[in-house]
Order: C-alpha cells, then structure tokens, then sequence
C-alpha cells in the first residue's frame, strides 16, 4: 500500500515531538552546524536558536551541517534581505563536490520594488542545469517563512510553507537511465555576491551603497539520518520514509503554484538542450 504526505499523518508526528520535548530548550545553531567562512564575529552573528548571515564589501558568510544525511525531512526558517537586493544570493542547499548530487533554493535579489525570485535547482551526478524559478505568493523578506526539503527513497520533494513547489519521483528502478539522488548530502547556506548573473542575467548588480545585507535563520534541529549511521536511512521504521506521494490536496496546491507562480522551467526550455530534455523531464 502507497503511503501519502499526509498532513494529519505528519500533524500526529509533530504533535508527538511537541509532547517529548515539553520543557526543552530549542535546538541551538552549534550542535549540529558549524560556520564555513565569514566567523569573524560580524558577518556570521550566532545567537543559538537564530544566526545572521550578513555580506557587504569585504565579505559574505556561509555556514553547514556537521555531519551528512543520507535522507529526511530538512527544515529551515528563513528570511531574506529586505529593499534593494540586487545581486545578493541567498542560498539554502545540501551539495558536496565532483559527481555529488545537490538539492537548491537559490533567493535572487532584485531592485526596489520588484519581487526576489526563488530558483531551485537539482544537480544529479554532478549535473544540474535543472533549474525552476517562481516568484511567490509572498515578500520572503518582510518575515521569516518555512523552507523544506524532503528526500527519501520514494521522492523528493521542496515545499514552501507546507506548500509543494517542485517534486522529482523516484523512477530509477522503471525507467532505465532515470537519475534520481542517492548520494549522501550536507546541509549549507550563505549569502554572497552573484553579480555576474543573479539578477536580470547579471546586468545588475550589487549596489554597495546599500549593504549590509542581512539574511536570518532559525530551526537548527535536525530531522534525518546520517550518512555514517548504523541504520539504513531508506529503513521504513524513519518516519519521513513513510511519504511515498503527494496527497490530493497537495497534488492540486503544486498544480496552482506550477500555474500561477512558476517563471521559468527547465524541462520547457527545449532549444537550451538542444531538443534532448533530460529523461525526468518525461516523467515528472
């Protein structure tokens, strides 16, 4: 029997977790994440249960997770810098290096009064251009919002506040040549100067006048399994292995975020791959 994401499935895990952690203290930054570049007190500001990435002239920061995973459920609160953003990624991302595999929200900055794009993106053996680009339903940068990736044996799957935004089955064992991630993943995020293409293709850039630019992040618990573990992390007894498909409800809100607020696709972008479109393309 196929098991769905279901919310009052996923609600009874939650509630489950809320009632064993009565009373503790909330999950602070250095327990599972170290800082990467930018630690020198004032571009990476770690508070415990929020840390600040900050990038101006001299610098930007990036941090990552302690250890690799090799599936679950990655949550993260997020806000961006707010006003004029031109140039400035924010990334929230899970890569490592040479033939890896890596799941991306990329945050465009943009000009006063023009919206922040949200480019995901997926890399499968070290290959990406796999890019979707949406504006949102929302300003990411007046508050902080839900950024998640699940990933397990079944599927992945990037939602944005509980919404589905992009989803990849896993088909490999049905479709030969179909690539899904199986590699084992490292949580990182940064902000950084991507002038060279971030916004309008890179005709516009950072404005240095404006810096700093801020970003915030929160939730440092860390709900999968890891890489090195003794148990196999695509084990049915792990929870978030459970959710083999969309349900309903969120099947018909993915079709209206695809609709309404999808810019750009990947897979309808023939001419760029030469009218060879990559085999998910078909699937998915």
């Amino acid at each position: 029997m196929t098991s769905s994401f279901h919310p009052w499935s996923l609600l009874l895990v939650l509630l489950l977790s809320i009632v064993l952690s009565l009373g503790a203290p909330a999950t602070v930054f250095d327990e599972n994440f170290v800082p990467v570049w930018g630690a020198d007190g004032y571009h990476l500001a770690n508070q415990g249960t929020q840390v600040s990435l900050i990038m101006d002239r001299n610098s930007g920061a990036g941090f990552r997770s302690k250890m690799m995973y090799g599936s679950g459920l990655f949550h993260m609160r997020i806000k961006l810098p707010a006003g004029y953003t031109a140039g400035v990624v924010t990334l929230t991302t899970e890569p490592e290096y040479g033939d890896h595999d890596e799941v991306d929200f990329e945050f465009l900055g943009n000009v006063d009064g023009k919206p922040v794009a949200l480019q995901t993106n997926i890399f499968l053996n070290g290959q990406g251009y796999r890019e979707q680009k949406f504006y949102l339903w929302f300003d990411p940068a007046a508050a902080v919002h839900d950024y998640k990736i699940l990933w397990n044996q079944h599927q992945l799957v990037m939602l944005v506040d509980e919404t589905p935004i992009r989803v990849l089955k896993n088909l490999a064992g049905r479709a030969p040549g179909y690539q899904f991630p199986t590699r084992p993943m490292r949580i990182r995020a940064s902000i950084w100067d991507g002038s060279s293409w971030a916004t309008d293709n890179g005709k516009i850039k950072v404005d240095w006048n404006r810096a700093p630019f801020t970003s915030a992040f929160q939730r440092f618990n860390v709900d999968a399994c890891p890489a090195t573990g003794s148990a196999p992390c695509g084990s049915p007894n792990l929870w978030w292995n459970k959710f083999q498909d969309l349900t309903p409800a969120q099947k018909a809100a993915y079709k209206n975020v695809k609709s309404k607020y999808m810019t750009y696709n990947y897979c309808d972008d023939k001419a760029r791959f030469n009218y060879h479109l990559p085999l998910e393309c078909s699937y998915n």
